[in-house]
């Protein structure tokens, strides 16, 4: 009886860890946010998709009403993502979103002003140069989240 108990539970615990598994390689669903004839948000969403999300791309002729909803306008960019209850302003690069996603800081979210040319969606990428910052709550920039 007792082997008969021991092998269902093992049998549910590897069910469980290959439910688990599949699901942790599901990609993870984004919001973009965008105007309609911006290049950089494209290639920025494409860069997305490539490193493992699932990018649903919105556009808006006026992006102010936008960023304003969702707490970046104080640290803006062209483009705002909404993922996972968080937001991305700008080109951000993968790293600090995946940081931010496994650390789960309680913060509004990150932002790279502007549009830095040697950010994601821009263009090559320079180490070092990139410097992400943290939005609180009321989307007010608390300081530097990460230089990448």
């Amino acid at each position: 009886m007792r082997n008969i108990f021991s092998a269902a539970l093992l049998g549910s615990a590897m069910t469980l860890a290959f439910a688990n598994q599949a699901i942790a390689s599901e990609p993870l669903e984004v919001t973009l946010h965008k105007d309609p004839w911006c290049g950089c948000c494209t290639a920025y969403a494409d860069y997305l998709d490539e490193n493992g999300f699932k990018t649903t791309r919105i556009d808006h002729q006026d992006m102010s009403p936008v960023k304003r909803k969702l707490g970046t306008h104080k640290a803006a960019s062209c483009h705002t993502v909404e993922i996972d209850g968080y937001v991305v302003e700008g080109h951000v690069p993968v790293a600090a979103i995946n940081k931010m996603l496994k650390e789960r800081p309680d913060i509004r979210g990150i932002a790279l002003p502007g549009m830095p040319l040697n950010s994601p969606g821009m263009g090559p990428e320079k180490p070092g140069s990139l410097e992400v910052l943290s939005l609180d709550k009321d989307g007010n920039v608390i300081g530097l989240y990460q230089r990448l």
